[in-house]
């Protein structure tokens, strides 16, 4: 019998990839990537995501051009994943405030294909009030979610709401995601700088979970 189908937001992140590793578990995967800038130029993040694509071999996939959906702030400024303020996040660490319109497209997409869930790699940490913010915002979206689609199975799943960067990494290695198919660098126009927040988490996260970045190359002796 073939797996209900599951809709999963992807930004090329590592987050995004253990997302859909997850998710590919239990369902067939329709991948989904809201585009929200107007470069001509593909940024690195959606060479990841398309590297992410060719993994997973998903159901479908879906890049949907969304630059409304991009709110005017300094997206240089990173910070806490589930901060409310548009200021405290980057393209590849979204906020509460910033899913709201990406979570619109997928649900119009869970509509579309009779979808079983809809799965997002936002992730806030173990901190009391943020976590209650992701807990309370994701009630709110399933609430909504039984109420509209008449589909009263569908759900919004969030599998890393709570977890600590270096968490995430051992879940991947776990759930086989691959890792070597993300982007976390702030810059997206070249190599990982190596020196921003998004490549010194990554990098802690990597140590901390006691594992080998795929994307760090290895120093011969």
């Amino acid at each position: 019998m073939a797996k209900d189908l599951a809709i999963v937001l992807n930004n090329g992140s590592l987050a995004s990839a253990v997302t859909a590793a997850i998710a590919a578990q239990k369902y067939r995967p329709i991948l989904v990537y809201i585009d929200v800038t107007a470069h001509e130029v593909p940024l690195r993040r959606k060479v990841a995501y398309d590297l992410q694509v060719g993994h997973f071999k998903p159901f479908r996939e879906h890049t949907l051009a969304m630059p409304f959906a991009s709110l005017p702030h300094d997206k240089s400024m990173a910070g806490s994943v589930g901060s409310t303020d548009p200021r405290q996040s980057t393209p590849l660490t979204p906020t509460l405030r910033d899913l709201v319109p990406l979570l619109g497209a997928a649900v119009t997409l869970a509509v579309a294909y009779q979808a079983s869930a809809i799965y997002t790699g936002l992730r806030v940490g173990t901190g009391v009030d943020e976590l209650s913010q992701g807990m309370e915002f994701t009630q709110i979206w399933n609430e909504m979610l039984q109420l509209t689609l008449g589909r009263p199975d569908t759900e919004l799943l969030m599998p890393l709401l709570e977890l600590e960067p270096w968490q995430v990494v051992d879940l991947g290695f776990q759930v086989n995601a691959p890792l070597e198919r993300t982007w976390s660098c702030i810059d997206e126009h070249g190599d990982a700088c190596g020196s921003c927040r998004g490549c010194r988490t990554r990098e802690s996260a990597f140590m901390q979970a006691a594992k080998l970045d795929p994307l760090k190359p290895v120093r011969k002796m």
